[in-house]
């Protein structure tokens, strides 16, 4: 896949920096900087030359930072190798219990009753019949203890297992061609994937933690764990899965995280 520069045929204009507008566009030039695409302190000179326009101009200056994050995206989806595996950790080194992580506070977490839970299938899939955890727990278990990596800055060693998501994929007969898999929380938090990664062959549906049904507070009874993933981009609470075409906009992106998130 070749990409063409964003900036290539833009020319710069002379103006008087407005320091409010990168405050003001901190989560996107935040993400940019985290992800390494642009090297060196990317300062309000250099926002104005690789923009081409007016500084004051919060329109343009919001767009150029969205097309920088767009194109570091698809670098990232570029430079994917899906068959590279993450690296592995021994069981003492297991953080028990998993830590607790969510955009709102935890006592604010609304447990799911797991008696009557189920799993419900949309978009391009041939068997769209819910799931119950009888039947999860029934397929076969993986198990990764792989490291989870918040975009915070913190980390832990985590035990996951439960079943691996492209087997469980092919079974309902969904379309391993299509472009994204996009998961649904039990509270509003919804998050997607690209293709290839729900395919990598450490990205499951975990159901269990340290060998034990994952409880509440943290994600019961289903959480996506991909080991080529930021912690964001694996949600908890799921209830449901859509294979689609159409880009789903995640909850992080939509307060100006990258959506790739690789790592």
């Amino acid at each position: 896949m070749a990409f063409r520069n964003p900036f290539a045929a833009r020319r710069p204009s002379v103006t008087t920096p407005d320091k409010s507008l990168l405050v003001e566009n901190r989560k996107l030039v935040e993400t940019i900087d985290r992800r390494k695409v642009l090297r060196g302190t990317f300062s309000l000179g250099a926002l104005s030359l690789l923009a081409g326009c007016d500084i004051s101009d919060r329109g343009a200056v919001q767009s150029v930072l969205k097309t920088v994050s767009d194109f570091n995206d698809g670098v990232q989806a570029a430079l994917f190798n899906p068959n590279k595996l993450a690296p592995t950790f021994s069981p003492d080194l297991v953080v028990k219990p998993p830590r607790f992580n969510a955009y709102y506070e935890i006592d604010e977490v609304k447990p799911v009753d797991v008696s009557t839970w189920k799993l419900e299938l949309s978009g391009l899939i041939k068997d769209k019949r819910p799931w119950t955890l009888d039947q999860i727990y029934a397929l076969p278990e993986q198990e990764e203890i792989i490291r989870h990596i918040c975009v915070e800055g913190w980390d832990y060693i985590g035990q996951w297992s439960g079943p691996n998501l492209k087997d469980f994929l092919t079974r309902i007969g969904a379309d391993l061609s299509a472009k994204y898999i996009a998961f649904y929380g039990n509270d509003d938090y919804m998050e997607s994937i690209d293709m290839a990664s729900a395919l990598h062959p450490q990205t499951i549906l975990a159901t269990k933690y340290a060998g034990e049904p994952i409880t509440d507070p943290f994600g019961a009874p289903m959480r996506l764990r991909t080991a080529v993933k930021l912690g964001f981009k694996n949600p908890k609470w799921i209830r449901a899965i859509e294979v689609t075409n159409t880009y789903p906009l995640g909850f992080w992106e939509k307060q100006g995280f990258n959506w790739f998130a690789g790592l």
